[in-house]
């Protein structure tokens, strides 16, 4: 079992009146790459602050690297915490390796590392220019770039991909794997569901302040019991099914011509797929989809949705 890196205990936080999260308890171990996912208003952003010790929880706890962020005596845990603000803000009038330098001043690290950083993440050929003249790819790069000054143990990266052409996305999440090999936990709260998929270890849903799901992707396929759907390619429409074939548990439909969907539940996924090898249907091509990163947060989501209007 790795270390513990961040644990939240029964934390709720609330505006006034309003909700941000409620009763959450949640831990994070070195070595993840955590997906934070959830709409607007879901608690992701709250989770992050209160990790960072920006808010203080309204009941519960929060320990970060073994301290309590919140408190100002925290100096070792936030010195070993890289944040990349969903919003990020960064001065017009200095370069980017101005910017750098003020930011591995404030983490009391030398500057002599920031060149490499900058190259890692592809914009030290822009960094003697005025930020104000950098594109969005570029600001989110050189903001990445800030989070990563003196290999923090924490990782927290809000939206982290906007603005990133694919190459750049690509480039990202080779980074954020390098990270966690060497044994940084990485949490990463996104919108961006499809690219997530084979990047994270865990899956935390958010929904309305709340923890609703929380698990490998294989685990959240399990829990959700959404089918799996196979997709067969023919020649032409004409072809004569079985429909014995499919089992009394699958779903099937024309789709396109000459394009057949089943739909079943995973666990007869095998022992169709067998029928079908042994059924002789004249196919050319067979495409197998589990259900999607997508797919199962709307599972999640519908099911609060349905939970609540029970109540």
């Amino acid at each position: 079992m790795s270390e513990t890196t961040i644990t939240l205990s029964g934390v709720t936080k609330r505006y006034g009146a309003q909700l941000g999260v409620e009763a959450v308890d949640l831990t994070l171990r070195a070595g993840e790459r955590i997906a934070l996912v959830g709409h607007n208003g879901a608690g992701k952003s709250t989770l992050i602050k209160l990790m960072l010790g920006l808010i203080r929880p309204t009941q519960g706890q929060v320990q970060v690297l073994g301290e309590d962020p919140a408190h100002g005596a925290a100096i070792r845990s936030k010195m070993q915490i890289g944040y990349l603000p969903e919003n990020l803000v960064l001065h017009p009038a200095m370069t980017g390796f101005e910017l750098m330098d003020f930011y591995a001043r404030l983490k009391r690290r030398p500057v002599a590392g920031n060149r490499m950083i900058l190259e890692r993440v592809g914009i030290a050929e822009a960094a003697g220019r005025r930020i104000q003249t950098y594109s969005k790819g570029m600001r989110q790069r050189i903001g990445l770039a800030q989070a990563l000054i003196g290999k923090p143990q924490v990782l927290l990266l809000d939206e982290p991909t906007s603005g990133l052409d694919p190459v750049l996305r690509q480039s990202f999440y080779e980074i954020v794997g390098e990270l966690a090999r060497d044994g940084a936990t990485v949490l990463i709260s996104s919108h961006a569901l499809a690219e997530l998929e084979g990047r994270s270890d865990r899956v935390v849903v958010m929904n309305l302040g709340h923890k609703v799901a929380d698990g490998t992707i294989s685990e959240l396929r399990h829990l959700a019991e959404r089918p799996v759907r196979i997709r067969l390619t023919f020649e032409s429409d004409a072809v004569t099914l079985a429909p014995e074939i499919f089992g009394n548990a699958a779903q099937w439909e024309w789709i396109g011509k000459g394009v057949l969907e089943i739909q079943c539940p995973a666990a007869d996924k095998s022992s169709l797929i067998r029928k079908l090898g042994q059924s002789r249907l004249p196919f050319r091509d067979i495409e197998i989809s589990a259900p999607t990163l997508d797919d199962i947060y709307a599972h999640f989501l519908r099911r609060e949705i349905h939970q609540e209007a029970a109540q």
